[in-house]
This record gives C-alpha cells, sequence and structure tokens, in this order.
C-alpha cells in the first residue's frame, strides 16, 4: 500500500520540480514579442521589437548576466519607428539578431543613424546593452 502512495507522490515531486526549473529562466519559451530597451555609450537609448523566440532568449540571458551574444544587429528601416519611440528610425524585426561581432560600419548611436552619420542599412551599436525588457502590446 505505501508503494502505491509513494509511487504518485514521487511522480508528482518530479514533476513539479521539472516544471518549476523552467520558470523565469532567461531560456523559457517566449509568451510572445518583447521589446527591448538598450542604451548606449552617452545615455542614449533606443527600443526594438523582439519576435523571434532565439532572440527573445538570448535578450532574457543577457538581462540575466548570463553569456550570450549581446551586440544588437538590425536592418534599418527609416521613417518607421515601429516601437522606438523618439527617433524617426526602427530595426526591422524580422531581420534583427544578437551577434558576437560585427563590422564597424553600423556601430555607433541611435543619433548617428537619426542623423544620417550612419549610412549602412544596419544598426549595431557595439556598446549597448538592455536596460529593460517588456511585454509587447
Amino acid at each position: 500500500m505505501l508503494r502505491r502512495i509513494l509511487g504518485p507522490a514521487v511522480l508528482l515531486a518530479l514533476v513539479v520540480a521539472a516544471c518549476a526549473g523552467d520558470e523565469g529562466s532567461p531560456s523559457a519559451p517566449a509568451d510572445g514579442p518583447v521589446v527591448a530597451t538598450f542604451q548606449v555609450v552617452g545615455g542614449e537609448r533606443f527600443r526594438v521589437l523582439l519576435t523571434d523566440p532565439a532572440d527573445i532568449a538570448d535578450a532574457r540571458r543577457l538581462v540575466a548576466g548570463e553569456d550570450a551574444p549581446s551586440i544588437p544587429n538590425g536592418v534599418v528601416i527609416r521613417g518607421e519607428t515601429g516601437v522606438n519611440e523618439g527617433w524617426s528610425w526602427s530595426l526591422d524585426p524580422d531581420q534583427f539578431e544578437f551577434a558576437d561581432i560585427t563590422m564597424e560600419v553600423c556601430d555607433g548611436l541611435p543619433s548617428d543613424v537619426e542623423g544620417g552619420i550612419i549610412t549602412s542599412d544596419r544598426y549595431c551599436p557595439w556598446s549597448a546593452i538592455i536596460v529593460s525588457l517588456d511585454p509587447a502590446g
């Protein structure tokens, strides 16, 4: 009789432990798109809509202080702000990725994109760090 009671209890404990292990984990599946706010040298900020589960997982790892590719790298859409309030451009969420290294031609400040100093079709600020990660909506 003890075996019948103990068996389901052990199974339940294992299931609860397995589920609890993913809760709050940066690599846990995303509930949907998120908005990442980045800050660069000089205190300038910009925002990016993240829709790809791999990008969202990388962003969560970075926020948690874990190792992951950390340079935001995306195609600039000029004239469309999306979630990037305060600027006249955004990064295309469908062509965004986190990178370990990028070319210098796309590095700089958000104001460099705004002012046309960065003429590349990509923006990849090396000094950017995520300061917040919020559900899109």
